[in-house]
């Protein structure tokens, strides 16, 4: 398993060094750095607003007792983009980009509300007890010796 996961990292780092030295290669190896930089600083803004956005729309669903799952998997995929964007290179950034893209992430949600086997609907002020529902006891707390 350890093999498999040095595999990925070497041929991702090889795909991400040889990625790099194409662009500097056509625009230069200052301005490609300028690249890197820029959009790691553009991408965690991105990313800043959206979440503070999405933040407050599951507030707004969470006090109206609505489900937030959507917006809390769109925030997992928020997340992950403002990782991909972090990390220095073109093709996590491009990744990165991509999982801004609000079109893709209603995609992502649709997946994957439709592999979840469990309905959200919980909230405490719905909590209803029926008679059959409560079990009586009791306990004696040992101690450990």
């Amino acid at each position: 398993m350890r093999l498999i996961g040095f595999i990925i990292f070497f041929v991702y780092a090889y795909l991400e060094i040889s990625f790099f030295i194409a662009v500097a290669n056509s625009i230069g190896v200052f301005l490609a750095l300028i690249c890197i930089i820029t959009t790691s600083i553009l991408g965690f803004s991105l990313v800043k607003t959206q979440g503070l956005k999405n933040l407050s729309i599951m507030q707004q669903k969470i006090a109206n007792n609505q489900s937030y799952k959507n917006e809390l998997i769109r925030s997992v995929a928020l997340l992950f983009a403002g990782f991909f964007l972090l990390i220095p290179g073109f093709l996590t950034d491009i990744l990165g980009a991509i999982l801004l893209i609000p079109h893709v992430q209603d995609h992502i949600v649709e997946f994957i509300v439709r592999k979840m086997p469990i309905s959200s609907n919980f909230s405490s002020s719905q909590m209803h007890y029926q008679e059959g529902d409560i079990i009586e006891g009791e306990f004696k707390q040992k101690d450990d010796e």
